[in-house]
């Protein structure tokens, strides 16, 4: 079943690259949706897809890649839209 998922990640995730980590596991997974940074240093966004991959997603995004470091992560299910092409970064 599609479903919809925000996220907000907090900790060192802004000029380390993981924007295009949030972006690739987005596309790996078959996720649509984007991520951007916020004025705060926080990064958030939207994925949706398959319920099981979202999860898979999350765990990745908690996680990180090796240059950043993920202090917390909110998290809300949503309704799935179907508005999105692909996964992308928003400015």
């Amino acid at each position: 079943m599609d479903t919809g998922l925000s996220f907000r990640v907090t900790g060192r995730v802004q000029g380390v690259g993981f924007r295009a980590f949030v972006q690739r596991t987005g596309q790996q997974l078959g996720l649509t949706g984007w991520v951007k940074n916020n004025i705060d240093g926080s990064v958030s966004g939207i994925a949706e897809g398959d319920q099981g991959l979202l999860v898979e997603f999350i765990k990745a995004v908690k996680i990180g890649n090796r240059w950043s470091s993920v202090e917390g992560c909110e998290e809300l299910v949503q309704k799935f839209t179907g508005e999105f092409q692909g996964f992308g970064i928003r400015r």
